[in-house]
C-alpha cells in the first residue's frame, strides 16, 4: 500500500514531461539544440579520435622497426665477430638469443626466435624454440610464421594480439609483430619482435575521456546558454499572452511594460497600441450600449403615459361599439387588439431592459411545476382548440417541486406554451413533460409543425427573430419573449435548450436546480424527444 503513491507519481511523470514538451517552446529550442551539438560534438570527436590514433600507431610502428633493425644489426654484428671460431652452434645461438631476450625483459617487448628454418622445420610448435619467458608464444600470427618458412624471406610486419603470462595473471594487448631472419654459420634462424601498444591504448583511453568530458561540457554549456537566450526571448511572448488573457478577462488597464529599443520592444508597443485600441472600442461599444439601452427604457416609460390615454380612448370606443355601423364597430376591435399587443411589446421592452441594466432580481419560493405548468394549460386551453390543437400535460405523481420565482417561471411555461401552439399543426397535440430528481427539475414542451432547420436551435432564443418571418402570430406575440424566457432561466442558473428537425417539429426544454444557487450538471427529461430518437433510429 505505502508504494501506491511512488507508482502514481512514476506514473505521472511521463505526462508531465509530454505536456512540458508540448506546451514550452523553450524546452524544444533547448532540447534540439542540445542535441545537434552532441551530434556535431560526437562526429568532431570521433575524427580527432580518428587521426589521432592513427598518429599514435604509425609512430609506435617506426619505432618499433628502428628497434628491431638495432637489435638485429647488434646480432648480426655479434655473429661477425665469432665467424671464424668454432664452435657448438646450440651454444653460440644461446648466446646469440639470451641477450635479446633479456634486453626483451627490460624494454616490454617480447621475443621468440626458432629454427633453424628447413623444410621441415623451423616453427614455433617446433623443438629449439626460444623466448621472453611470460610470453604466450601464440601472439605469433600463423599468416606470419608461414612468410618465414624459407631461406632468405624478406623481414615483415603485422598488427597482432600480445598476451603475457606471469603466473598470476594474463594480458592481452594490441601490438605490433615483426618478424626476420638471422644466418648462424650455416643454418637461418627466424626472430620476431613483439611489441605490446599498452601505453599507445591507455594514451587514447586519456585522450577519449578528455574529449568526453570537454563534448559534456561544452554541450551543457551550450544546453545553459540557449536555454538562457531563449528565456530572453520567450519571456516577453509568455507576458504578452498572460496580458492578453487578464484583457481577454475584462481587464482592459493591463498593458506590457517596454524596456529597451529591440524588436522585442517593438512587440510590446505593438500590443499596447493594440490593448489600448481595443479598450478604446470596447468603452465606446459599451456606452453605445447604455444609451441604447437608456434609450429602450425611457421611450418605453415614456409611452406609457400617452398609451394610457389611447387606452382609455379605446376602451370607451370599444364598450360602446355596438352602436356603432360595422366597419367602426370592427375598427374599434382592431384597436383594442393591437393597444393589448402594443402594451405587452413595451412590458417586454422594459424588462428587457432590467435584463440589460442587470436589475433583475428573484422573488424565491418553493413551487411545484406541475401545478404552474396546469394552470398555464387552463389559459391557453381556449386558444387551443381554435386551431383544434390539444395541450396535454404528462407528470409523475409526486410533486415536482423547486426554488424559483414563480412569475418569472410561469411566464417561461407561457411563452413556450404559446409558441408551441403557434407552430404546432392543425390538428397537433402539444405534450408538456414535467418530471425532477434530487437536484434538478425539469420540463418539456413539445410540438409537431414545421420545426427548426440546422442552426436555427441558437437563433431561435434571439430577439425579434422568427423562423419564418411572413408567419402570423396568433396569439399574438411580440417577438420576445423567447428572449425573456431564457434570461428567466439563467437568472435562476437554469438551462433553456431548444431542439428542432425540419418537419419533425420542435421541443424546448426547461431545467431548474432544485435548490437556489446550485449548480446543474444534468436534466431529469431529455432534450431530444423519444418519437424523434425512435425516428433517426429507424433511418
Amino acid at each position: 500500500m505505502t508504494l501506491q503513491p511512488v507508482v502514481r507519481a512514476a506514473a505521472r511523470v511521463p505526462k508531465k514531461l509530454l505536456t512540458t514538451w508540448r506546451r514550452s517552446i523553450q524546452t524544444r529550442v533547448v532540447v534540439y539544440t542540445m542535441l545537434l551539438t552532441a551530434a556535431a560534438v560526437s562526429l568532431v570527436g570521433l575524427i580527432l579520435l580518428d587521426q589521432i590514433s592513427d598518429e599514435l600507431v604509425q609512430d609506435r610502428v617506426a619505432a618499433a622497426k628502428a628497434e628491431a633493425s638495432e637489435e638485429l644489426s647488434a646480432a648480426r654484428s655479434s655473429i661477425a665477430e665469432t665467424s671464424g671460431a668454432n664452435g657448438d652452434t646450440p651454444l653460440q645461438r644461446n648466446d646469440l638469443g639470451d641477450p635479446i631476450i633479456q634486453r626483451s625483459l627490460s624494454r616490454g617487448y617480447g621475443v621468440v626466435m626458432a629454427g633453424p628454418v628447413t623444410s621441415t622445420s623451423g616453427r614455433i610448435s617446433d623443438d629449439g624454440v626460444e623466448w621472453t619467458p611470460g610470453l604466450d608464444v601464440r601472439s605469433v600470427p600463423r599468416t606470419l610464421e608461414d612468410r618465414f618458412q624459407a631461406i632468405r624471406a624478406e623481414p615483415a610486419w603485422t598488427y597482432t594480439r600480445v598476451s603475457f603470462d606471469d603466473g598470476e595473471r594474463t594480458s592481452a594487448t594490441p601490438g605490433i609483430v615483426i618478424g626476420s631472419q638471422i644466418e648462424l654459420h650455416d643454418d637461418t634462424y627466424n626472430i620476431y619482435f613483439l611489441f605490446p601498444m599498452d601505453q599507445e591504448q591507455e594514451t587514447l583511453a586519456i585522450i577519449t575521456r578528455g574529449l568526453l568530458a570537454a563534448g559534456a561540457i561544452l554541450i551543457l554549456l551550450i544546453g545553459v546558454g540557449s536555454w538562457t537566450v531563449t528565456r530572453h526571448v520567450v519571456t516577453p511572448i509568455r507576458i504578452a499572452r498572460r496580458t492578453a488573457e487578464r484583457l481577454a478577462a475584462g481587464r482592459l488597464e493591463e498593458r506590457m511594460v517596454v524596456r529597451g529599443a529591440d524588436d522585442l520592444t517593438g512587440l510590446a508597443i505593438s500590443f499596447n497600441q493594440m490593448a489600448s485600441g481595443l479598450q478604446n472600442q470596447i468603452r465606446q461599444l459599451e456606452h453605445l450600449s447604455r444609451v441604447q439601452r437608456r434609450f429602450s427604457s425611457d421611450v418605453s416609460h415614456e409611452l406609457r403615459t400617452p398609451l394610457t390615454t389611447v387606452r382609455m380612448a379605446s376602451d370607451v370606443l370599444y364598450e360602446a361599439r355596438d352602436s356603432f355601423d360595422a366597419p367602426t364597430a370592427r375598427a374599434a376591435e382592431l384597436l383594442q387588439t393591437e393597444l393589448d399587443r402594443f402594451e405587452t411589446l413595451l412590458s417586454d421592452l422594459l424588462e428587457i431592459s432590467r435584463f440589460d441594466a442587470g436589475a433583475a432580481v428573484l422573488d424565491l419560493y418553493d413551487t411545484d411545476l406541475t401545478a404552474l405548468s396546469r394552470a398555464v394549460v387552463e389559459a391557453y386551453t381556449p386558444l387551443a382548440e381554435k386551431r383544434d390543437i390539444e395541450l396535454k400535460i404528462v407528470a409523475p405523481d409526486h410533486p415536482c417541486t423547486a426554488q424559483v420565482d414563480h412569475r418569472r417561471v410561469e411566464r417561461i411555461v407561457r411563452n413556450l406554451v404559446a409558441n408551441a401552439t403557434d407552430h404546432a399543426l392543425v390538428g397537433q397535440t402539444v405534450t408538456i413533460r414535467v418530471d425532477s430528481d434530487e437536484h434538478a427539475a425539469a420540463l418539456t414542451v413539445r410540438d409537431h409543425g414545421v420545426g427548426l432547420a440546422p442552426g436555427e436551435t441558437a437563433l431561435v432564443f434571439n430577439r425579434f427573430w422568427r423562423a419564418d418571418p411572413a408567419r402570423d402570430r396568433s396569439s399574438g406575440g411580440t417577438g420576445l419573449g423567447l428572449s425573456i424566457s431564457l434570461e428567466d432561466a439563467h437568472l435562476h442558473g437554469g438551462w433553456l435548450q431548444a431542439w428542432g428537425r425540419p418537419n419533425q417539429g420542435a421541443q424546448f426544454r426547461l431545467t431548474l436546480p432544485r435548490h437556489a444557487g446550485a449548480a446543474l450538471r444534468h436534466s431529469p427529461l431529455p432534450l431530444v424527444p423519444a418519437d424523434a430518437r425512435d425516428t433517426l433510429e429507424a433511418s
